[in-house]
């Protein structure tokens, strides 16, 4: 079969010919009709975010297509099976093999192409607003802060809510009730944000996310600050993340664009109850605890209604061929696109 593969950077992508990949127990082969393209395939061409023991060393991390080969002990898939996956590698290739617990239907409404756009996002969004940071639970640090209560709705704040993650995540909270505070770089990503229902959008080029998450929230009985933060900077925006925290809030920290550390001050962590917590999905075990499975299991209960129901939209911003593959990293890494770049196989 055909894959990418790169000798030293996203710029010497190229297509080559690898073995095709068979199935083990519990594992299905997928015959790839899309994948797409995530940061962290831009890292790791780098040798900044290497795959997990045991995955496939070619970069993508989510695809959709249809089954062609089912191996031992799978129940309930055969081959024709139109599906999409969530990968730990090997998206950017003719075939993967995918354990079955990270194998997901099409959602309802969504074509078969579209659906590549989904399993990352989602299943990111999803363990990390709602399975890690209480998100549509009606709880938060075992208080009875969210849901049908006279505290009313909760506050999210979404950091980079024009990108693949932040856009699916501001209609996730959205659908959830939240209200939605997010940051984008440049007005036609604000609006961007604004036209998926964010209730704040902040420029992070010239405006203060602290200090307009503050005024926002300035009239609300349990403080001023949000209640939880999805962030992908890291280092450079911990202190003012913590700094924008209601009582009892938390941060979940999902990405390191703005480095690996940082300085916390306790004394303004404390005051406010609150909670600094970092996942990681690509590295979690396939089954157990916070396993991959269980994530891909609450999608398709929880998720896939909204995507059906029109409430959570794929937001694909252009497709392109297999072989195009460094030129839509190139893309990605230039900051000038949106929502989620897909990669098509012929």
């Amino acid at each position: 079969m055909k894959a990418i593969r790169y000798d030293d950077g996203p710029e010497t992508l190229h297509l080559a010919e690898v073995p095709d990949p068979e199935p083990g127990p519990g594992e299905v082969v997928i015959d790839v009709a899309a994948t797409a393209v995530n940061r962290a395939d831009l890292l790791q061409t780098k040798g900044l975010y290497p795959p997990p023991p045991g995955a496939s060393d070619i970069l993508g991390l989510e695809c959709s297509g249809r089954i062609s080969a089912v191996g031992e002990g799978v129940e309930g898939l055969a081959a024709g099976d139109e599906v999409c996956a969530l990968l730990a590698g090997g998206g950017y290739a003719e075939k993967v093999a995918v354990p079955v617990g990270q194998v997901m239907p099409v959602p309802e409404g969504v074509s078969l192409t579209e659906s590549a756009s989904l399993p990352e996002v989602a299943c990111t969004v999803w363990s990390n607003l709602a399975m890690t940071g209480g998100l549509g639970s009606g709880v938060l640090a075992a208080t009875a802060r969210w849901g049908e209560t006279e505290l009313g709705a909760p506050r999210v704040l979404i950091h980079g809510g024009a990108g693949g993650i932040g856009s699916h995540a501001i209609q996730v909270c959205r659908a959830l009730g939240a209200r939605v505070a997010t940051t984008a770089g440049g007005p036609e990503k604000v609006q961007r944000c604004r036209d998926l229902g964010a209730d704040l959008a902040i420029d992070y080029r010239d405006e203060d996310f602290v200090e307009k998450v503050t005024d926002w929230t300035s009239d609300d009985e349990r403080g001023r600050g949000v209640d939880l933060v999805l962030d992908v900077m890291g280092a450079k925006y911990l202190e003012r993340n913590v700094a924008s925290l209601a009582p009892d809030g938390r941060v979940v920290v999902i990405g390191l664009q703005g480095g690996v550390k940082g300085e916390l001050n306790l004394g303004k962590l404390l005051p406010r109850r609150g909670g600094i917590l970092a996942t990681n999905l690509r590295a979690r075990p396939v089954d157990g605890p916070g396993g991959k499975a269980g994530i891909c299991s609450e999608v398709v209960e929880r998720v896939w209604p909204m995507v059906a129901a029109g409430d959570v939209t794929t937001m694909v911003s252009r497709e392109m061929p297999l072989a195009d593959a460094a030129e839509a990293l190139a893309l990605l890494g230039s900051g000038d696109s949106y929502g989620k770049i897909l990669l098509t196989v012929s």
